[in-house]
């Protein structure tokens, strides 16, 4: 009865909704850092087959890390390569000899499994508070709202038409109203002749196993800043967007099966796999389900899809080449307008901490650099040393003369 029960649950979660939100995490996730790896194993002086090793083993570790969270907990846990990750291999590798490049994986992923095993790492983001966390968010996923109105310059028609059926679902169909873009956004570039499938062509994805090697300086010089760029830059906004979207999932386990799966898989091209940010938002806001109960199935569908993309490997990198850039910025970005505002709403909320999340907010948005960490970690600090400086022992403070505390 009580399989039945479950089985009548994931039924009713079942939606197109749901499915749209995994295939829209999928095309962004894919299409908007995908050359990055590409260039990451270009640096590391891999073949055509290595590369095709990397995509398919990135493509089935979040695959089945993205499934199994998802059921797991019942939220949609969206796994993701590095993207800060895969920059600093791309600028780092030259020279490196492939077998180190695959110990340097190894090594940061035994790193992140500590942290997970020991749970050190959920232990110090319990102290992020959730208005600088939504602030946070809200700073990343602004820039692909603007993006949607850059996108509007080249092709005006194309976006002008996505955007205005975007604005005239939200009032008719709401939950479908991303689909329904997807949709029309295809045909108007079809129509256009923006669509480019010359160079496409179906290839399953070979496996290429490479034996590691291990070397003091290059674990030192390469293996640590990878470690704490990923674990800074990536993990820690994938937890804010987690906590901002209201899901209480324990994270430690989270941390720890990203970092088991990454040492699984490592010496076949799987050079790191984390919590996403950017497009965990889309399968967490209200277009994946009205219901966040029923948002998990999103995460399994981008499971599915993160699967059947590393199956074909390098070629997908093609697929998602025909589509135009503009398509792709603007089903990303009007993804993402309702999370955007939900965060703002929640960073702004309580007025002790308005301006720190100003300050988080900003941070965020512009993009920084520091140090090899991005911006969605300065803007944390930024924002806790703000309200740190604003608030601390405010409730300490006597009340003014002649009036009662």
């Amino acid at each position: 009865m009580e399989a039945l029960t479950t089985h009548s649950s994931q039924a009713r979660a079942l939606s197109w909704s749901n499915i749209t939100a995994g295939f829209v995490t999928v095309l962004v996730g894919f299409s908007s850092t995908g050359a990055i790896v590409f260039q990451a194993a270009a640096a590391a002086g891999a073949t055509q087959e290595q590369v095709s090793s990397w995509m398919g083993a990135l493509g089935l570790g979040m695959g089945a890390t993205c499934i199994g969270l998802s059921l797991r907990y019942r939220v949609p846990v969206i796994t993701a390569w590095s993207t800060p990750g895969a920059a600093l291999l791309a600028t780092s590798l030259a020279g490196v000899p492939m077998a180190e490049a695959i110990g340097v994986f190894l090594f940061s992923a035994a790193l992140v499994t500590l942290c997970g095993v020991t749970g050190l790492f959920e232990k110090a983001l319990n102290h992020i508070s959730l208005p600088l966390a939504a602030a946070m968010l809200a700073g990343i996923l602004a820039r692909f709202g603007i993006d949607v109105f850059v996108a509007m310059k080249s092709q005006f028609a194309l976006v002008f038409a996505m955007l205005a059926t975007y604005v005239l679902g939200k009032r008719l169909w709401p939950r479908y109203a991303v689909i329904v873009v997807l949709a029309l956004g295809s045909a108007v570039a079809w129509a256009l002749n923006l669509m480019h499938f010359d160079a496409f062509q179906f290839a399953l994805a070979t496996p290429s196993f490479t034996a590691p090697a291990f070397s003091w300086s290059t674990l030192l010089g390469i293996g640590v800043p990878f470690f704490v760029v990923t674990m800074a830059s990536q993990n820690v906004p994938g937890v804010a967007v987690i906590r901002a979207s209201g899901y209480q999932t324990p994270i430690s386990p989270l941390i720890t099966t990203t970092g088991l799966t990454t040492l699984l898989l490592a010496p076949f091209g799987c050079f790191s796999l984390s919590l996403a940010a950017i497009t965990a938002a889309i399968c967490m806001g209200r277009e994946a389900h009205e219901d966040p109960s029923k948002r998990y199935v999103a995460g399994i569908f981008a499971g599915l899809f993160y699967l059947l993309a590393g199956l074909f490997g390098a070629t997908i990198g093609a697929l998602f080449a025909a589509l135009p850039r503009e398509l792709v910025l603007a089903v990303a970005g009007m993804a993402l307008f309702a999370t955007i505002a939900n965060s703002l709403n929640t960073a702004l909320l309580s007025e002790h901490h308005r301006e720190p999340a100003i300050v988080t907010f900003l941070v965020a948005l512009s993009g920084v650099s520091l140090f090899g960490i991005g911006a969605a970690f300065w803007a944390l600090v930024g924002g806790a040393l703000t309200s740190f400086a604003l608030n601390w022992r405010r409730e300490a403070r006597p009340p003014p003369a002649g009036k009662s505390p």
